[in-house]
């Protein structure tokens, strides 16, 4: 990585704004509902406690829409980093302006503060200079570790970088690195799973890894939209009727590439997507007229599953099926256990994979579950990631 970490600035005694990504689920109490962004940038935060940085936190929680409301507030957040911590997180009202500015001028070295919510000024999404400014006046020094939020080139993300010295983070370094090497210089062979619903989602994904992959397996909805581009008839499957002609040349750039392209053999169709619905196992051409293709055949994840143990990297973006509901939940759940079996390298892009490897409780034998959905979509796609680009070179 040619990126400056935090490990090559002085932070001692300095005023350190650290963008985080602690946009996380609060349930009906408004306490939070899963932890995991917070856990990752733990070490970064503590690093910078244990070096006596004056620790000055910034997040996006929700979409405010440029107005304070209490529902988006980080308090919860500010409350559940602090029986992380193990220290006082100091909650400060505002984002920019007096409030905060008094708060930074009292806070001591290895203290920690978080601002509010910065998606409560519409100048944050804005990337609005003079918004930018006020944050950066709060701080000597940034750090980006919001892998998430890196793709977006907000205030918080990208314009604060261009006004102070601007670092990664931990969590930020692990994520480019991982997922750098995966795409520059993988161990092979290299493999990489993409689902989801869509073809149109992932086209840049796909086609940026048809010149690095040995194997490309598609599952998911999308697989619906190739497996019609082959000539097959699916029923009431959900696919992208104006996609044919284009899944029909990715699949004829992997033979030019030599890349083999795998899709489902079989599938679990039902008449609906309702867990009480009747279901069978078909093979992948004889969808009945009336059914739809809702997850992959356990001769599809046993196909799947073989690739994915005899590969040294794997990338995983996107769900096999409608995982979210338990019938149809097992060519996800089985991905999820081919992943955690292999000896590879396994990356799991955030989103719905992140989840499904939680849910599977394989989350901890994967060797890295990335915290930005979007952003680890369009870093696979080899796109310049405006969080990432604004921090200074080595």
């Amino acid at each position: 990585m040619n990126k400056k970490t935090v490990r090559d600035i002085d932070v001692n005694g300095k005023r350190v704004l650290v963008r985080v990504d602690f946009n996380v689920p609060l349930d009906k109490e408004g306490n939070v509902a899963d932890d995991t962004r917070i856990r990752a940038a733990l070490p970064t935060i503590r690093y910078l406690v244990e070096n006596r940085a004056r620790v000055i936190l910034a997040s996006h929680l929700g979409r405010p829409k440029g107005a304070f409301n209490d529902r988006y507030s980080l308090k919860p957040v500010a409350r559940r980093l602090e029986e992380l911590l193990g220290r006082e997180v100091i909650m400060v009202e505002d984002v920019v302006g007096e409030i905060p500015r008094q708060a930074v001028a009292g806070l001591g070295e290895g203290q920690v503060m978080m601002l509010e919510n910065v998606r409560f000024y519409a100048e944050e999404e804005k990337n609005d200079e003079k918004f930018a400014r006020a944050l950066a006046e709060l701080a000597d020094i940034f750090v980006n570790d919001a892998f998430g939020a890196a793709h977006r080139a907000h205030a918080s993300t990208e314009g604060v970088a261009r006004i102070i010295p601007g670092v990664a983070g931990f969590l930020m370094e692990k994520e480019i690195e991982m997922l750098g090497r995966a795409l520059s210089s993988p161990d092979r062979p290299f493999v990489a799973i993409i689902g989801g619903a869509k073809v149109s989602d992932k086209i840049g994904v796909i086609g940026n890894l048809l010149g690095k992959v040995d194997t490309l397996i598609i599952g998911g909805g999308m697989a619906n939209t190739f497996l019609k581009a082959k000539g097959l008839d699916m029923g009431k499957s959900l696919l992208e009727g104006d996609k044919v002609d284009l899944a029909r040349e990715l699949m004829d750039r992997a033979a030019a590439a030599g890349v083999k392209f795998m899709l489902p053999v079989d599938l679990v169709v039902s008449r609906a997507a309702d867990p009480e619905a009747e279901r069978r196992v078909v093979p992948a051409d004889r969808v009945p007229e009336e059914w739809m293709a809702l997850d992959i055949g356990p001769e599809s994840a046993g196909m799947f599953g073989k690739a994915i143990r005899e590969a040294r990297t794997v990338v995983w973006n996107g769900p096999m099926g409608v995982f979210e509901m338990a019938p149809f939940a097992g060519g996800t759940f089985s991905v999820a256990r081919s992943l955690a079996e292999s000896g590879a390298v396994t990356i799991v892009g955030g989103g719905d994979s992140a989840a499904a490897v939680e849910k599977a409780g394989v989350a901890g034998r994967i060797s890295h579950i990335s915290t930005g959905g979007g952003a680890s979509l369009e870093f696979l796609e080899g796109r310049q990631l405006p969080g990432i680009v604004a921090l200074q070179d080595k």
